[in-house]
Formats: C-alpha cells, structure tokens, sequence
C-alpha cells in the first residue's frame, strides 16, 4: 500500500466532507430562525400572518418597531436592564472568584467538604414560596437588590473558575509572591486576575445574559413599574396587543389585530437580542479559550 505523504488519504478526504456537510447543516439550522426573525419583524403584517415570509422580508414596514418604541415605559426598562445587567455581574464576579480561589488552593483546609456542600445545592433547594418568603423578611421586595441577589453566586461557574485557578494559576508562583511579601489578597488582586481574563470574560458572559433574560425574579419580586426590566415591559406590550376575539364584531379589524400581534412578536425579539450580539463579538475570542481551560479537570 503506497501512501504519498502530506495527502489525505480516501477515509479523511470523506470524514472531512461529512464534518463539512453537518456542520452546514448545523450552521443552517441555527441561522434560518435568526434570518426569518429579523425578515419577518420588516415585513408588512398581513405577509407575516399569511405565512409568505419563508427568509427575505416581504414588502417593508417598522410598524412593529414603531410600537415597541412608542411605549411609554421602553426606555426605562432599556435602562433598568442595563443596570441589573452591569451592576449583577460585577457582584456575580466577585463572589465567584471569593469562592473559586480558596477552593482551589490545596493548602485550604475543608476545601473539599465546601465544595460538597456547594454542589448539593444544585441538586436540592429550599423552593419558590421559601425563597420568596427569604427575600421579604430580608426587606428586599420591589427593590434593585431583589434583582441581583437571590442569583449572586452560581455553582456551576464557581466549578469552571476555580478548575481553570488550578490548572493556569501555579503553585510556585504563590510560592515566589509569598517569599517577596506579598499578601493572598494582594496575590489574587495583582497576579491571579490579570491571568484570569479568559475566564472571568466566560463567566461575565453567562451572569450578563442572565440578568438580561431575567423575567421570572421581577415577576414575582418588582411592584413598581419604574424598576420593571425590559422583559417585562415587551411581556406588557405583547399581551395589550392580544384582544379577544369574541370582543371585536369586525373581523378585519380581528385580522388587523391579530397580524399587528404577529409583527409584534417578532419585533420583540429583536429588540431584546440585538444588545448581546453587538456584546458578544467583543468577548468571544476568550469565550473557547476560558470554557475549555476551565474544564479540564474537576
């Protein structure tokens, strides 16, 4: 069997077509929905109801933009969620490095009872009405802290972070700190975080887009419509938009209506996604790079 090298031989020439092919298909899959979100919030309602928008809008409209922007309370809720966003993450961060270093320290005694402790969190949990009852006693209702603390710290990061402190953070360079007088806080804040960037840029990413997708924690925690985040404001625009039909005695109107609804729809969901794909670019090239460093070992 003569095999000239550098050459792929048949079996890698097909093993590298059918990566190929199913990664396209893969890269379809996840685009069409995205494609067809943003055709359908530009094309005109009745296009949109009747199911003629496939990929590219059909005819042109910002009707539904045009009502999203108009609600009274949209930019509010843009400012509140910004500020849940912003200000949740860096307490996220925070407790999460708090507890991810110690836990990664192997001269730390009780380490490992912790992190048992840690884990069967994720497993078990006290409940929503026990957990609404904490929050109240703890006068925090209809508040900005009932927004970024009940979800301060995640186990699931404090795992990846303190995995990547053992694998990239050495011993040794304790060792050498130590040695010229340098402090563990003075060691985390100098040394162990500037190493950190690609996984403190992960887990910044899952906390932002958490509290940016909140919805369930206002719902049940916020009263007042000046702290409302922005999901909740789509969540009022599109159910003021849904009519019941035994109300209108017009069905054109009813059409109307019920295509507005769709657009609606839609639009919203741009409006809400847009901010993370512009963030997202920014931090991806740490993204891989952190969330493999980071598992590794457990």
């Amino acid at each position: 069997m003569e095999q000239t090298f550098g050459k792929e031989s048949l079996g890698d020439r097909l093993f590298t077509i059918l990566n190929y092919g199913l990664l396209s298909l893969f890269l379809i899959t996840v685009l069409y929905p995205l494609v067809y979100i943003a055709s359908a919030s530009i094309s005109e309602p009745s296009a949109v109801i009747s199911g003629r928008v496939w990929l590219w809008p059909v005819g042109f409209t910002l009707e539904g933009y045009e009502a999203v922007f108009k609600h009274k309370l949209i930019w509010s809720g843009f400012r509140n969620s910004l500020y849940y966003t912003v200000f949740g993450t860096l307490i996220n961060v925070f407790m999460t490095v708090l507890a991810a270093y110690p836990l990664a320290r192997k001269d730390f005694y009780g380490r490992n009872v912790i992190m048992v402790l840690f884990v069967f969190t994720t497993m078990f949990s006290g409940g929503l009405i026990p957990g609404y009852l904490l929050v109240k006693d703890l006068g925090l209702l209809n508040s900005v802290w009932a927004m970024v603390l009940p979800g301060a710290l995640s186990i699931w990061n404090v795992i990846i972070a303190r995995t990547y402190f053992q694998t990239t953070i050495p011993d040794e360079l304790l060792e050498a700190a130590q040695l010229d007088g340098c402090n563990d806080f003075k060691f985390v804040w100098k040394i162990v975080l500037p190493l950190s960037g690609p996984i403190l840029a992960v887990i910044s990413l899952y906390y932002a887009v958490g509290h940016w997708n909140q919805f369930f924690n206002a719902l049940i925690y916020l009263r007042t419509q000046s702290l409302y985040p922005l999901q909740i404001i789509l969540r009022d625009i599109l159910i003021q938009n849904d009519v019941d039909a035994m109300m209108l005695t017009d069905v054109d109107q009813t059409a109307k209506r019920e295509a507005m609804r769709s657009l609606l729809k839609f639009s919203l969901i741009v409006v809400s996604t847009i901010p993370l794909l512009v963030v997202y670019p920014f931090v991806q090239k740490y993204f891989v790079k952190g969330v493999m460093i980071g598992s590794l070992k457990g």
